[in-house]
């Protein structure tokens, strides 16, 4: 009779342990099978990845146009700011080179 209680407690042992062993495992199985917040998450952690990269992108665009706006805008203003000034020294120096050519007309002429 000891002999059949020895095997019973010893498959009352065992089945003991397993139940403590897989119900150690039990919850963290079912935490990854009924808790989709970590799945959620990873979505959203992508999306907000993938609209901050377009709104970087965005900003980018708006400031490399601004940018080339700006450039072709100063460029303009320079390039009639040199038309203006060339204009201007080419008169001054007909004037000058007139005024210059009468002198010696006035210093040359009988008197």
């Amino acid at each position: 009779m000891q002999e059949i209680t020895g095997r019973k407690s010893l498959r009352v042992l065992a089945l003991c342990s397993a139940l403590c062993v897989g119900g150690a495992f039990l919850p963290a199985a079912w935490a990854q099978s009924s808790n989709p917040g970590f799945q959620q998450d990873m979505k959203n952690a992508g999306h907000s990845t993938k609209n901050t990269a377009k709104d970087t992108g965005e900003g980018v665009q708006s400031g490399t146009k601004k940018t080339w706006h700006a450039t072709k805008h100063g460029t303009k203003k320079t390039w009639n700011a040199t038309k203006r000034g060339t204009k201007k020294a080419t008169h001054k120096t007909a004037q000058k080179t007139d005024e210059g050519a009468r002198k010696v007309e006035r210093s040359t002429q009988p008197q």
